[in-house]
């Protein structure tokens, strides 16, 4: 299938094109190897949030702080 019979198909369908191929590559990770930044970066990340234990913010908090600066 080429893009353009893609963007013709209805929304629906799309997201649900989206939705599947999303899930094959989710079960797929291993497939995906991380660069050595990619690598140091997620531990860096992982070590500061092992130190204070800060689970950030309820998404609803910060989807409302977003709709407020729009």
């Amino acid at each position: 299938m080429n893009m353009t019979a893609l963007r013709n198909l209805p929304v629906d369908q799309r997201l649900h094109l989206v939705e599947e191929l999303w899930d094959s590559i989710a079960a797929d990770q291993g497939a995906l190897k991380l660069t050595d930044a990619q690598r140091r970066e997620l531990d860096k990340r992982l070590d500061a949030y092992e130190a204070d234990r800060n689970p950030g913010r309820l998404l609803e908090d910060v989807l409302l702080d977003i709709r407020h600066r729009l």
